[in-house]
């Protein structure tokens, strides 16, 4: 396990250590960022995220694409309806299920270009 260098002499450099502090966003907005990470934290949404990429989907066909139960893809569905990560509409009995907006493609792009560096 590789150890963290720490500071030799005690020197703390306030205008850094401002800087920093004036462009931390608040505490509220920081737990915000930490949830939605966590929903990205599990590989089954992130595969529910991946089969929405290219077209919208009910559940039925989400739990074929993902080889899972539909009751569990439900589960998973309404964590990232909740995280505002996904939408849905209603066509008679069915509902399809889509991608809200680009930024989750984006988010889990960056993710991506990051783990294949």
């Amino acid at each position: 396990m590789e150890l963290i260098e720490l500071c030799e002499e005690k020197e703390v450099h306030q205008d850094v250590v401002e800087l920093a502090k004036q462009h931390l966003p608040s505490d509220e907005v920081l737990y915000d960022i930490a949830d939605l990470f966590k929903v990205f934290g599990d590989s089954t949404r992130i595969k529910i995220l991946c089969a929405l990429f290219e077209h919208e989907m009910c559940v039925c066909d989400i739990a074929e694409v993902t080889n899972m139960t539909q009751s569990a893809i439900s589960h998973q569905l309404r964590i990232l309806k909740q995280a505002e990560l996904v939408r849905f509409r209603r066509e008679g009995k069915t509902i399809y299920y889509s991608l809200k907006d680009d930024h989750v493609i984006s988010i889990y792009q960056q993710g991506l270009e990051h783990i294949l560096e």
